[in-house]
């Protein structure tokens, strides 16, 4: 059976805020993508700023951290501590003050490499230089992660997250048997592993030991997590908010760098449109299902074995709500690691400005075709 709730127009919400218009839960999908996942906070901020907080955050990698910060802290915290990660994170200022800026960046990306972030990883000098020399799988990476531990110690109440007044998801993907996994606050109290182990992406990170077994970021099996929405049980009627940081569109590339950029996006935007289709096709046919009990004499339908096919329908609706993070005409194939303090600052300005606009539209009020379970909005292009 489906658990179509309903707490919309005018319902208080956690923290004492109001959800004017939204039926049913509200969720957050945030995809990896390291400095890319400053777009994530500003989609937060936007929707904290409209009294909207969502019920249930799903991530993988940045979209796991961003996730953990967001459901391990009360409403009126958790953009303090939001602002407070990707202070820490920012990279170095301008060596030359701005006025060499391919310099810069440049200086700025090999520093990365050669010192990581204090906040977030640092390297381990011994796996450089030994490339196939065992190591452990605690230390078979580039770096070491445990100034994450410490950053995140800091920033998420871990006794506030697993009161699940937020449900938390992150996804991670099992090294041995290569299956993806989401741990939930819902199941089993979740700690900092499970988070580190969503951001565990190799070979630049370690996997992280859970419950015995090793686990790497979810990413490198899928970065877009929509699913474990749209196949939770019981299911409820949700409006979502995907916020997607590899672009799916793209123009078609003219050089080898270009083609490389273009070849990561399209990797790490895993196949999320396919995703929906077949949601959306698995979705009708629940919508069907339904519909076809009213056709069904009383006698036959009230049969143990015709109840038992009737529960796989349902009439539940699926609103998501596509929030896009855009290609900068700057962007180059270390995007994901431009951590400079312009460029989260751009991306956490246009997942702000893109969230309001949605917002401001509110889709979700639109009326449903009655055999579709799931509509997807997405922004106008250009807008």
């Amino acid at each position: 059976m489906d658990e179509n709730e309903a707490g919309g127009s005018g319902q208080p919400h956690e923290g004492g805020t109001v959800r004017t218009g939204i039926a049913g839960q509200v969720v957050l999908v945030l995809q990896g993508g390291g400095a890319l996942g400053a777009y994530q906070a500003g989609v937060y901020q936007a929707l904290h700023d409209a009294g909207i907080e969502p019920d249930w955050v799903i991530g993988t990698s940045i979209g796991a951290v961003n996730g953990a910060i967001i459901a391990g802290n009360p409403p009126d915290t958790r953009l303090a501590r939001l602002d407070a990660f990707w202070s820490r994170v920012a990279a170095a200022a301008s060596v030359t003050s701005g006025w060499l800026p391919a310099f810069d960046d440049w200086w700025r990306r090999a520093s990365i490499f050669l010192q990581g972030i204090p906040a977030f990883f640092t390297p381990s000098p011994s796996a450089w230089w030994a490339l196939n020399t065992p190591l452990g799988r605690e230390h078979a990476a580039f770096y070491t992660t445990q100034p994450l531990r410490e950053t995140l110690h800091t920033l998420v109440d871990f006794d506030y997250l697993n009161a699940c007044n937020v449900r938390l998801t992150v996804g991670a993907v099992h090294v041995a048997d290569a299956r993806m996994r989401y741990f939930t606050n819902r199941d089993a109290p979740l700690s900092v592993e499970h988070v580190m182990a969503s951001a565990a992406f190799p070979p630049g990170f370690p996997s992280v030991e859970v419950d015995g077994e090793s686990y790497w970021d979810g990413g490198i099996y899928s970065n877009t997590p929509l699913e474990a929405v749209l196949d939770d049980r019981p299911r409820r009627s949700s409006v979502i908010f995907a916020v997607q940081l590899w672009p799916t569109n793209g123009r078609e590339p003219q050089s080898i760098v270009e083609a490389m950029v273009r070849q990561r996006d399209i990797q790490y935007s895993s196949r999320s449109q396919s995703h929906l289709e077949r949601q959306r096709q698995i979705h009708r046919l629940r919508h069907v299902i339904r519909e076809l009990e009213q056709y069904i004499a009383e006698p036959m339908r009230e049969t143990q074995a015709v109840r038992d096919l009737l529960a796989w329908g349902c009439g539940t609706t699926m609103q998501v709500i596509e929030l896009d993070a855009p290609s900068f005409g700057e962007d180059d194939l270390h995007k994901d690691i431009d951590f400079s303090p312009g460029g989260i600052e751009r991306r956490r300005t246009a997942g702000y400005d893109d969230t309001r606009r949605m917002l401001a539209r509110a889709p979700w009020r639109e009326t449903m075709d009655p055999m579709e379970g799931i509509a997807v909005h997405r922004a106008a292009p250009g807008a």
